[in-house]
């Protein structure tokens, strides 16, 4: 199958050359020219055979909204968007509409495996017509884990952003509740090595998990995370998941509380944070801030 691949950063670039591996042709188009294969999207768009299916790994916002409307304009009847960003999903019901009045279908996708995926695959969440998955079915298989799990159809459009946003919520509660417990374990006198007891619950615990196995990693590489400073970012998927349980009138007491402890830790050195901050960078290659 070929691809048109917009996008070619830490995930984007990544994701090419998994593709790729599973026997796909891939044509991959960056603004920086020295990751892409073509330069411009006219020329992406006259490189693949219809029906063409594009997939748009941009920063979500006004990035994937320009990238879209100038698809519109170069695309066929028949042809496919797929959103595979982290954009909001209220934003790809106007995507859907925008493109279908010229006859183009659209899949939003939810993508979660940071910097790992190449090797271990993406966890996939999209959303869309039944038709139109069909068509990029070739393309999540190759994406996703081995075996029969890791790839989910959630639903109309929408839906896999959507459950990516709640993939994140969640996310955030947990690493927070690792953030606390290692803040504790390091205030104490009686416990003399925090990084062997974060190993220890990496077997036969209840809370073992591949973010308890990134932490390890990062206390690894600096035990007492005295090089970060206490200060993590939100990518904004956070906010939208509290934004939405407000609008449903569901409870998120946990998502919610971790979210504030990130806007907490831009007032003062926070070691909770110094943990968050080192778990987003072993999963994600997100930045950090070093004292």
């Amino acid at each position: 199958m070929e691809l048109g691949l917009v996008g070619l950063g830490k995930m984007g670039g990544n994701m090419r050359e998994r593709i790729r591996r599973a026997g796909h042709t891939v044509i991959g188009y960056d603004r920086n020219p020295d990751l892409a294969d073509v330069h411009s999207l006219e020329e992406l768009v006259g490189k693949i055979r219809g029906p063409r299916v594009v997939w748009v790994m941009v920063p979500a916002g006004a990035a994937t909204q320009s990238t879209i409307d100038e698809l519109a304009e170069l695309l066929d009847p028949g042809d496919i968007v797929v959103d595979g960003g982290n954009s909001r999903w209220t934003d790809d019901e106007r995507h859907a509409e925008e493109l279908a009045a010229k006859g183009i279908g659209f899949v939003d996708c939810g993508v979660s495996g940071g910097v790992w995926g190449l090797e271990n695959g993406y966890a996939l969440m999209y959303g869309g017509d039944a038709e139109n998955i069909a068509k990029v079915q070739p393309i999540f298989d190759a994406l996703k884990p081995e075996g029969d799990l890791g790839a989910v159809h959630a639903g109309k459009v929408g839906a896999g952003h959507f459950s990516k946003m709640v993939h994140n919520g969640i996310e955030y509660a947990m690493m927070q509740a690792y953030a606390e417990g290692w803040e504790l374990l390091e205030a104490v006198d009686s416990v003399t090595d925090v990084r062997e007891v974060f190993r220890s619950w990496q077997e036969g615990t209840v809370i073992r998990s591949w973010l308890l196995d990134l932490a390890v990693n990062a206390l690894d590489e600096d035990e007492h995370l005295e090089q970060l400073k206490g200060y993590a970012q939100d990518s904004g998927e956070g906010r939208w998941t509290v934004e939405a349980a407000i609008d449903n009138a569901v409870p998120l007491p946990a998502i919610t509380a971790s979210l504030f402890a990130r806007f907490a830790s831009r007032q003062d050195d926070s070691p909770q944070m110094k943990m968050v901050a080192a778990l987003r960078n072993q999963f994600g290659g997100h930045a950090v801030e070093k004292k």
